[in-house]
């Protein structure tokens, strides 16, 4: 009898060690997957989510083109994805954004007293794996910003030509976001819409003008710099940069020429819309 019951004393203990054993090797496992694969497919998944915001944004630029080109007041709804999802049953975190209209953002000014305005529209990530980044659509241009610089990801509609006859003509049509008090701003992870509508393109807003030099007011002054001083107007005027301006200057006896016509867009940011 002593004999048996040792037996069955000795089956019951390797019973409890397979049990623990067998629960050990899960633990390392989802330990491995937690702390080796997770941050990795969550990097990947919140690089995939930049990637569809800057697809957005050029959608977004897309249609308010279209809307100054046609003028008229024909309501379209853009979206933003502003965040990611964390992954269900492991440890991960959100990512979130923050969508808003700046009513002022910079300007632009010439040597005899013309100023208009800069806005822009703004999204700012808050990632929890990959680098944040911001990007912003401001006087027609697509820009990214991170931690290390910044970039033009999408050139304005500005038309530059050559001097011929000792001028440089510089034109485009400069688009003026108006945002409407409370639905200028939202931030979160999920979905959102950005209402756009043409206004107006008033003519008092058109300047047309022989000037020495032009100043572009911005905070993202590299980007403007690169795309002036790559541009045919690099190898005819003088473009230079400081902190907070780009300065476009003639060259010897070249003249530059100017014409901005201002359009304006009302937006507004869901959920909800004010008619």
């Amino acid at each position: 009898m002593e004999n048996r019951n040792l037996i069955k004393e000795r089956k019951a203990v390797a019973g409890v060690i397979e049990a623990l054993l067998l629960v050990a090797l899960v633990s390392i496992i989802i330990s491995t997957i937690q702390l080796v694969y997770i941050p990795d497919i969550m990097e990947q998944r919140e690089s995939d989510h930049m990637q569809d915001v800057e697809n957005q944004f050029a959608h977004l630029k897309s249609v308010i083109d279209i809307q100054c080109m046609i003028g008229k007041d024909v309501p379209i709804t853009s979206p933003i994805t502003l965040g990611s999802r964390e992954i269900p049953y492991f440890v991960t975190a959100k990512a979130f954004g923050e969508l808003s209209i700046v009513d002022d953002a910079g300007g632009i000014s010439t040597d005899i007293g013309d100023n208009i305005t800069l806005t822009s529209i703004k999204y700012q990530a808050y990632n929890s794996y990959f680098v944040d980044q911001t990007y912003i659509l401001e006087g027609g241009a697509v820009i990214l910003k991170q931690h290390d610089g910044e970039s033009m990801v999408i050139k304005p509609d500005i038309d530059i030509s050559t001097p011929s006859s000792g001028k440089i003509d510089i034109s485009c049509n400069l688009t003026y976001i108006v945002g409407i008090s409370g639905k200028n701003t939202t931030n979160g992870y999920k979905n959102r819409f950005i209402r756009t509508n043409y206004s107006c393109s008033d003519n008092a807003y058109t300047v047309t003008n022989i000037v020495d030099n032009i100043r572009i007011y911005t905070e993202y002054v590299d980007s403007w710099y690169d795309f002036f001083n790559e541009s045919s107007l690099g190898e005819n005027a003088y473009v230079n940069k400081t902190s907070n301006y780009v300065q476009i200057q003639e060259k010897g006896s070249t003249n530059i020429g100017i014409s901005i016509t201002k359009i304006t867009i009302y937006a507004q940011i869901s959920p909800g819309w004010i008619i």
